[in-house]
Order: structure tokens, then sequence, then C-alpha cells
């Protein structure tokens, strides 16, 4: 068999210099994957030349339309029927004089169809040319409502695309109309899509890719893609999606559904490190919709500021695209935020011009509620240091004795009525409020670009001067706020460790607010600010109530007798036996 397969085997004659043989199957199986193959996030496929009888001719100029409104102004393409550009005109980028851009400009459009055709091949409509309705380059919507429309042929069917403007809303209204669907369109149904993500505004891109992503919602819950870890991330839903978004840390555009779905997919994908400049997130959402019927489908798009009473009026937990912490601490962080602090914020700002002047009062009321909180635990701390040296005596007696020692401090703890718990549970309490306000106050569109005093952005460090290195941690500028900061806290822990001869603690006094100073130098002016006024109003608390307790120390003794009775009420008929003891004698 060797033999006679060696034989019959063909000559391999060779080939002239640079010919090249390929494999006539091996073509048309890459030819067919490349057809069959979805698109790639982010790129429009080329049309072959065949497919100008499925889609129309491509020889067509690229003509734009711009939509005026009084909040934006917004720029739409032939090619493909889509947004190209959406400008805000009460937003700028941090420390330029450019608006805020709502749309990647790379990616040849933001809004597309995807749907197979009965042949088998993927399409994407910011291939095709559409034919607007309009005439001219201007739609003027700043007093009035008015609606702009593209329609393209389509294998012996139509696309029209419906795009309504409202005066005063960040909302665009969106109307898909397929015709003949069935011609041109596999019975799958199509995806509607939101190419790219919102573009980076703020100066410090690190933190805003933290708080960057795409978002849906599905079967009540907000889920969630982002590039906290991972270059590249994506995420498969099924069933009823009622809108997919994609954000920056404060602005986002939403696409909501006003007809059932599939499901939806979000993908992303991070281009260059963390801490590069030229740092850029590239995001993809879809909406998986049924086959087109004969009713247009129809779509509800913000593309805007998260400013919550805007996000909360449709009634969609749109607002839960703001990330407030781990899932332990969001169940009270996020109703502290939502039912608290921004309707504070809301109505401080309508009689308070300054939102630095509304931070201060903010954390004067704050101090205000939790006092009750604060003087137990103050209270209950004092009475710890007075009773400072009789825990000492009992160390040096027992020293050798745990056990007795244990006893003798609990027995003291009971005839003097002090709870040793009684300073941490109250501020304990106080934690989620703080936690919040973390969470908050950092992600506050309403602070963005407010000045006060020599802070020009509350939504970002207020720079003194910068540094000519670069520290770890730390970076390479002062903050003011920050050092502020610090200084009130090591006054508050001195006021709070009066009369503290334990060097540990001494020591903390001025490690901690070093810390302190280090973390939150890159961190929102705003929340420094708020910081600063929280420990100086703690400092001028603790400062009055220890001179409450030291000036009027009768009372506190009153109150230490009848909480030891209470404690232990055989204590009362003791001393009843005592006094009496003469007369039985």
């Amino acid at each position: 068999m060797v033999g006679w397969l060696t034989w019959l085997a063909p000559q391999n004659e060779p080939l002239p210099q640079n010919q090249v043989v390929v494999d006539s199957l091996g073509v048309q199986d890459i030819e067919e994957q490349i057809e069959q193959a979805p698109p790639v996030v982010g790129s429009i496929p080329v049309l072959a030349a065949d497919d100008s009888v499925f889609v129309g001719s491509q020889d067509v100029a690229v003509e734009h339309i711009q939509v005026e409104t009084d909040l934006y102004t917004a720029t739409f393409s032939n090619k493909g029927g889509t947004l190209v550009s959406l400008v805000l005109k009460e937003y700028y980028k941090f420390e330029s004089e450019d608006a805020v851009q709502m749309v990647d400009t790379t990616k040849g459009g933001a809004i597309a169809l995807m749907f197979t055709s009965p042949g088998n091949r993927n399409y994407d409509t910011r291939s095709f040319f559409f034919t607007p309705d309009a005439r001219g380059d201007k739609v003027d919507a700043t007093d009035a409502a008015r609606t702009l429309s593209y329609t393209a042929a389509v294998g012996g069917g139509s696309i029209e695309l419906e795009y309504s403007f409202t005066p005063g809303s960040y909302e665009v209204g969106l109307k898909i109309k397929q015709v003949g669907a069935s011609q041109f369109a596999t019975s799958d149904g199509y995806e509607l899509v939101w190419n790219g993500g919102v573009p980076f505004t703020e100066g410090n891109r690190e933190n805003e890719a933290q708080r960057s992503g795409t978002f849906a919602r599905s079967g009540g819950s907000v889920e969630s893609v982002t590039l906290m870890s991972d270059p590249y991330a994506e995420q498969s839903l099924n069933g009823q999606v009622d809108w997919v978004s994609v954000k920056n840390k404060y602005f986002t555009a939403v696409v909501i559904a006003d007809n059932p779905t599939k499901g939806a997919e979000l993908i992303g994908e991070r281009f260059g490190e963390v801490s590069e400049s030229y740092l850029r997130h590239d995001y993809q959402a879809s909406l998986i919709l049924p086959a087109a019927g004969a009713e247009a489908d129809t779509f509800r798009m913000y593309i805007g500021p998260m400013v919550y009473k805007n996000l909360a009026a449709y009634n969609l937990d749109l607002y839960n695209m703001v990330d407030y912490g781990w899932d332990f601490f969001e169940i009270v962080t996020r109703p502290l935020a939502k039912f608290v602090f921004i309707p504070a914020f809301t109505y401080l700002k309508m009689v308070i011009p300054s939102y630095g002047m509304v931070i201060i009062v903010l954390a004067f009321l704050l101090k205000l509620c939790l006092y009750p909180l604060t003087k137990s635990s103050f209270k209950s701390m004092a009475k710890m240091r007075e009773l400072q040296p009789r825990m000492e005596a009992i160390k040096e007696k027992y020293g050798d004795n745990p056990q007795k020692q244990q006893q003798a401090t609990m027995k003291m703890y009971k005839e003097t009525g002090v709870n040793p718990l009684g300073g941490c549970l109250p501020m304990l309490l106080q934690y989620p409020i703080i936690i919040a306000l973390w969470q908050f106050l950092p992600q506050a569109i309403e602070l963005r670009q407010q000045g006060f005093l020599w802070a020009t952005d509350l939504s970002a460090p207020d720079i003194l001067f910068h540094l000519p290195f670069d520290i770890p941690f730390y970076g390479n500028y002062v903050a003011g706020f920050t050092m502020l900061m610090g200084l009130s806290m090591v006054a508050q822990m001195k006021v709070s460790m009066t009369n503290q001869n334990n060097a540990q603690a001494k020591i903390f006094t001025y490690v901690f607010p070093v810390m302190i100073f280090v973390i939150f130098n890159k961190l929102a002016s705003g929340l420094n600010l708020y910081y600063l006024c929280y420990n100086v109003l703690t400092a001028i608390q603790q400062k009055l109530i220890n001179k409450q307790i030291h000036e009027h120390p009768e009372e506190m003794q009153k109150k230490d007798s009848k909480a030891a009775k209470k404690a232990d009420p055989k204590r009362g008929s003791v001393t009843g036996k005592k006094a009496g003891g003469k007369k039985r004698q």
C-alpha cells in the first residue's frame, strides 16, 4: 500500500516566483464566516458591491441635520439616519469652555438597528443611506415640539426612523417602523443598539472610570457591566428588559423600551491603563426585540445629566445606576441619599445661593438631629474616663489573676451604672449616615463646577498648590479643605481624649489624621468641606458636654446612683439595714 500510494502520488512541480497557492474551499469557508460573523463592537460593516440591490445605491453624499432645543444641540446624519453628536448647552467639561458631548463621535453614530437577512447576512443600519423628511439642514425645537424622520429602502421593504424633540426636556423620542420586514429580516427580530459610552468629562480620569459603565433593568433589578478590573466584560440578559444605558460619572444615555423585549446585551472594553491619560472606555448596550409587526416600535431616550428628579420621573429605577457602595451598606445608604440628602439639598438650595453654604448648613442640621446619640456617647466616654483610676487599681491588684480582674471590673460597672459599650453603640448608629454622605457628595451633580471660597469646583479637589514631585498614595498637590479637615480632626480627638494617659491613644491622635489627610487629598472638596464642619461641630459639642459634666458632677453622681440601684436593687435594702442598725441593736 505504501508503494502504491508513493507511485500514484502527484508530483510537486516548482511554482513560479511570488505565486501563492490558495485552497479554493478554504477561501469560500472564510468568506462565509466573515459574512455570517456578527459585527465587531464599534465597527460599521462595509457593504459589498452586490448589497446595492438590497439596500439601494451607496453613492450618496453624507449630509447632516442639526436639531436645536433650549437644552442641547443634536446632529443627525443621513448615513445610518443616526445621532452623531449631542452637546449639552448648560454643562461644560472640567476647566474647559467646551460643552459636554454625550455621543462617542468616533463610532459613526450612536443609534443603530442590527438584523439578519433571509440570506443569513448581518446588517448594521449605520452603513445604509437614509432620506430625511426635513428641508434644509436645521430643525428648530426651542419653542415647540418637532420631529425628524429618516427612511431607507431595504430589500423590498423599508425602515423608517422618527425622532421627536420637546423643549425643556432631555428626552428624545424614537419610533421605528419596518414595512415589509419579512422581506429583509428573519423572524428572529432585531437589536436596537447604543454604540459607544458617554465620553469622559471630568479632570480625574481614574475616578470617572470607576463610576462609568453600561446598565440594564431586568426582572426589577439593575444589572451592570463595568471595567474596574478586567479590560473586557459582557453580560447577556434574557426576557423582558425595561431599559439599557451607558454612563460616565455625571451623565447618561438611556434607551427605554415601550414594547416587550426579548433580552439585552451589555459589552464593555477598556483601551489604555487606568492611570494613563489616554484611557478610554468603549461600551455597547443592545435591546433585543421581537420581529417587527404592523405597528411601530416606540422608545424613549434620556440623554443628559444624572439629576435625580429627571431620572425618578420615569419610575424605572434609573437612579440605581449610581453606586452607593457594597450591597450590605447600600440597603441603608441609598434610601438615605434618595429620601434625606437629595430633598435636603433641593430645599436648602432654594433659600441658600451657595452650595458650599448648603453643605455647612447640612452638617449643622445633621449634628443637631444626631445630638441625643452624640450626647449619650460623650457622657458614657466621660464616665469611662472618670473610672480610669479605679480600673488601673484593679489591674494592679489582680494583675496575675485575669478572672478576678474581670469580676472586679464588672462589679465596678454594676455599682456605678456605667455601660462599657455606651460610648460605642451611639457612634455606630451614626455610621450609616456618614457612609451615605461619603457616597452621595462625590456623585452629586449639583456640586459639579460649583465654587466656594478658594475651591472652584466642589466635585473636585481644591488644589492650593502643586508639588514638584509625586508622593505615592497622596499625589502631586495639596488640597486646602483636606488639610483643614486633618487639623480639625487632631483638635477633635484631643478634646475627646482629655485626661487620657494612654500613650497609644495619644499616638493615634496624630497618626489617624495623617492617614485621613493622605486618603482624602484626591477626593471631592465638597466632601472634605462637610467633614471639616462635622469635626469642628463635634469638637464644640464635646467641649460643651465635658464642661457640663465637670461643672455639675453631682448630677452625674445622682444619675449613676439611680442607675446603680436599677442595676442592683439589693443595694437599697443593704443601705437601709446599715442606717437602722443601732435601733435593732
